[in-house]
């Protein structure tokens, strides 16, 4: 018998903005679906717009499982693990040490495939698996403010100073990944919509 997938499906129990009040809870399970989708969506925005080559696919499914070793550590507050540069290499090191006992849960035969999406080898990466991984990483930052817009649109002002410093990095992002700021013009203004103004 293998855990892996019941111990993934643990991800909907763990809470995000641990340090924020939220007007709507957000847990990690609708998170990593967000960033999957958004992923997805800009690997296609690449391929299709810009002569990209890369795995749409893929990096859906890096984004889906991008935090699942937070079932073990559990979400840490970003003042806390961007403090330092010691502190972050040894959050680095407990997620990798996190991302190898969850490989275990899966049978042996199963092993290489997950660890190429928990633990990808950046050494030997090719260029466009770099730009891929970059696009998801920047999807995480686009989750993280369309929340701060939800929440800031739900009348919490709680979100307005994490709302502008990630605004800034996703500015950053979009002047040098045109996906990027293809979805901020495109996408990012219907969040926040009653259904009626979205349908």
């Amino acid at each position: 018998m293998y855990s892996f997938f019941a111990t993934i499906s643990r991800m909907k129990y763990i809470e995000r903005w641990a340090l924020m009040r939220s007007s709507r809870p957000e847990n990690l399970s609708e998170h990593a679906q967000e960033v999957a989708a958004i992923a997805h969506v800009l690997c296609t925005i690449g391929n299709l717009r810009y002569g990209q080559d890369l795995d749409a696919d893929r990096a859906a499914m890096l984004g889906l499982y991008h935090d699942v070793t937070e079932i073990i550590t559990g979400d840490m507050p970003t003042p806390v693990k961007y403090h330092s540069r010691d502190i972050r290499r040894a959050y680095h090191e407990v997620e990798d040490a996190a991302a190898k006992r969850l490989l275990q849960l899966l049978p042996s035969d199963l092993q290489d495939t997950y660890q190429s999406i928990l633990l990808p080898e950046k050494s030997e990466s090719a260029e466009s698996e770099e730009y891929m991984r970059r696009l998801v990483k920047a999807a995480d930052k686009l989750s993280a403010l369309i929340k701060c817009i939800e929440e800031e649109k739900a009348g919490n002002g709680e979100f307005r100073t994490a709302k502008k410093t990630i605004q800034d990095a996703v500015d950053e992002l979009a002047a040098e990944m045109p996906e990027v700021r293809d979805f901020c013009r495109e996408f990012l203004p219907s969040y926040g919509s009653t259904l009626d103004e979205l349908l």
